[in-house]
């Protein structure tokens, strides 16, 4: 499968390249895999539903009682997307369940958006920092421009704190390794405005690409490894 610069985020760069590269021809393996009847990447499907999900049921764990092989990896990334209904997403990225976020920022997204975005079965979010130094990790930059499957959707600057909203989610995940679903509001006034809360939580293979760019690549829930469906990019452009 041909690989372009221009393909899915409108910018020259080899960095994004060789992290496209990644997953070049596991785009392949993820249509046949499908035409073959298989049912990977339940995480996002699960994401898709919530709309039609509510907080009475709670929490959604796609590690399911019926597994009896480990699926996680112990080197994997955990990300987390949430959001209530009506607000915009957060992405969090924590080496573990059990850790304090090393990365959280607000993406001028609305949940919404997000959820129609999941149709395209491939989702692809790209964060491109402007910064001309490289004395931080790439992960360590503030400001950043965010794209979502090839278009511009604005700016962000990544959280230095967590508010008290962030930190009720990571602290109510933190016995969730891989799911989706919907929390409870702590109070009525906070569901009619804002509406509850939702998650989506996986595990990523994380490729660094070099000093200015890294790539997250989720693991599909089924444990087969082939395909990708959310991939998640930062770049620093120099």
């Amino acid at each position: 499968m041909p690989i372009r610069s221009s393909h899915f985020f409108h910018m020259e760069s080899s960095a994004i390249l060789s992290l496209l590269r990644h997953t070049g021809n596991s785009m392949d393996s993820k249509h046949s895999k499908k035409s073959s009847g298989s049912i990977g990447g339940g995480v996002l499907k699960m994401f898709k539903l919530l709309p039609m999900l509510s907080s009475g049921c709670k929490v959604v764990n796609l590690l399911s009682r019926g597994h009896r092989k480990p699926l996680l990896k112990d080197f994997a990334t955990t990300g987390t997307i949430f959001g209530f209904r009506k607000g915009r997403v957060f992405l969090a990225i924590q080496e573990d369940p059990h850790c304090m976020p090393t990365f959280i920022i607000e993406l001028p997204m609305l949940t919404s958006a997000l959820q129609k975005e999941m149709a395209s079965e491939t989702v692809r979010i790209a964060l491109e920092s402007e910064t001309r130094t490289s004395r931080k990790k790439v992960l360590e930059e503030y400001v950043w421009g965010i794209y979502c499957n090839g278009r511009k959707i604005g700016y962000s600057i990544r959280r230095k704190n967590m508010s008290e909203e962030e930190m009720y989610v990571i602290d109510a995940l933190r016995g969730v390794s891989m799911g989706a679903g919907v929390l409870p509001c702590k109070n009525q006034y906070e569901q009619e405005t804002a509406g509850e809360m939702t998650y989506m939580r996986a595990r990523f293979d994380r490729v660094i690409g070099s000093k200015d760019s890294e790539a997250l690549y989720m693991i599909n829930p089924d444990g087969s490894g082939q395909g990708t469906e959310l991939s998640i990019f930062f770049l620093r452009s120099n």
